[in-house]
């Protein structure tokens, strides 16, 4: 085995970017709520970004390590700490056997990732190694880490015993990711209009782009209800039920709104007011319930060369982060 579940978080599933091709099934994609973070997390330790990672929530797991390893931890910050001393987010750890990782406390964000070399050893389910909580399959056996869960992890050729030094806990390896752009203003979410906007009142549609919502308590990884001035229609609409996805604002007959997260169905029938740029949604992800939102319009194009900026961006982390681990190696 490879780490054990001392004590389990509030919840920790195996993730990765989705099972996606499924919706006509009624099958929703699922996945890590916050996928950069999870791409990061998987190309700071040298696998592709579509290996699975274990998404936390804080209050975190007390993690044994049960073989030295490769880790990265992105996303929030829980002070993570191995045996008690500080480890740093967004950048490659050698952790030695023997020793528990542990979150004591949150600082800011909602969710963070581990990624391992090699990646978790698991069987896919319908092309990916997401939990899905609902179905009760993917994942580490359908359901949340408890304890003493022992995840194994893939076998790799990287003698990571050599890279720590005598005594010492873990090693921390010198190449570590810039991520200012991307949770710059973490409260302020870009959106495109959605096909039922212009259904909305014209007080509603200045409503929308000028007041801060905030982010109910009951709020999960299905979505994020939002509490605020209510948003009303010009007229009352009919609707088919209609595809979703991960982003998607919809207006609830209450006047209130909805964020569709990771977890959403794959229809809905409410109006689709708006929805948020794919590039943004990393910081909703992070967001935690009464925290607020305000959202900014944004033109197609615009939202267009985020994400394709995003994706050149990981391109290059990926090819860097190689290459240093390479020449670590040899």
């Amino acid at each position: 085995m490879a780490f054990s579940i001392i004590k389990p978080g509030l919840l920790d599933t195996i993730q990765d970017l989705g099972r996606n091709g499924y919706g006509s099934w009624g099958i929703n994609p699922g996945g890590a709520m916050d996928r950069y973070a999870a791409q990061v997390a998987n190309l700071l330790v040298g696998n592709c970004e579509e290996e699975a990672v274990l998404e936390v929530h804080f209050p975190g797991p007390q993690i044994l390590f049960e073989q030295n390893t490769l880790i990265a931890i992105t996303g929030a910050d829980f002070s993570p700490t191995v045996n008690d001393e500080c480890i740093p987010r967004w950048q490659p750890v050698v952790v030695r056997k023997n020793t528990v990782l542990h979150f004591p406390s949150l600082v800011q964000g909602g969710r963070c990732y581990i990624g391992v070399h090699g990646g978790y050893c698991m069987e896919k389910w319908l092309n990916s190694y997401s939990t899905n909580l609902k179905a009760g399959v993917g994942g580490w056996q359908g359901q949340p880490l408890k304890k003493g869960d022992e995840l194994p992890f893939k076998e790799n050729t990287i003698y990571f015993a050599g890279l720590l030094k005598e005594e010492s806990n873990f090693e921390i390896l010198p190449w570590r990711v810039n991520t200012e752009q991307t949770y710059r203003f973490p409260h302020e979410i870009g959106f495109i209009p959605g096909n039922e906007w212009d259904k909305l009142t014209g007080l509603s549609q200045r409503n929308f782009m000028e007041e801060n919502f905030l982010i109910h308590p009951s709020s999960d990884r299905m979505g994020y209800q939002l509490t605020g001035s209510p948003i009303s229609l010009e007229q009352p609409v009919g609707m088919v039920s209609s595809a979703v996805s991960f982003g998607t604002v919809q207006l609830l007959p209450t006047g209130q709104l909805i964020v569709l997260m990771a977890d959403h169905q794959t229809t809905g029938g409410y109006p689709r007011v708006a929805h948020v740029v794919s590039a943004h949604l990393p910081k909703l992800a992070q967001l935690r319930p009464c925290d607020t939102v305000q959202f900014k319009r944004m033109d197609l194009s615009a939202a267009e060369e985020l994400l394709i900026a995003r994706q050149k961006e990981l391109h290059i982390l990926q090819r860097a982060c190689m290459d240093h681990l390479n020449e670590l190696v040899c």
